[in-house]
């Protein structure tokens, strides 16, 4: 009985397939968007106090229901800033070269 072998010319880790994949799909500025809303409900911790999310332009928007933990989260800005991009920069999927959505470069808190 014969074995037959198949040469593997283009080899590559499966989480590197799926990165090609979202990117020729067009799926990063999606995904990136998503992985930023997610980031900011861990690193704040003001999950269950955000209305709105909405990322454009390097900003992000953020709507919440509590004037409290508005005016906390505006006295640790920076420190927010940094664990954010912290977070986004360990996430695998998170899309370094798209142009349309990347680092977050300033929240703007309502």
């Amino acid at each position: 009985m014969e074995t037959y072998r198949i040469k593997r010319k283009n080899a590559m880790p499966l989480s590197m397939a799926i990165r090609e994949y979202l990117k020729e799909a067009h799926l990063t500025t999606g995904l990136n968007t998503r992985r930023i809303f997610a980031a900011w409900d861990e690193t704040s911790g003001a999950g269950p106090f955000t209305i709105k999310r909405y990322f454009r332009s390097g900003k992000l928007y953020i709507t919440l229901n509590s004037s409290v933990v508005r005016e906390q989260l505006k006295s640790r800005k920076e420190l927010l800033l940094e664990k954010l991009n912290a977070y986004l920069s360990r996430d695998e999927f998170f899309s370094t070269d798209d142009c349309n959505v990347s680092w977050v470069e300033d929240i703007i808190l309502k």
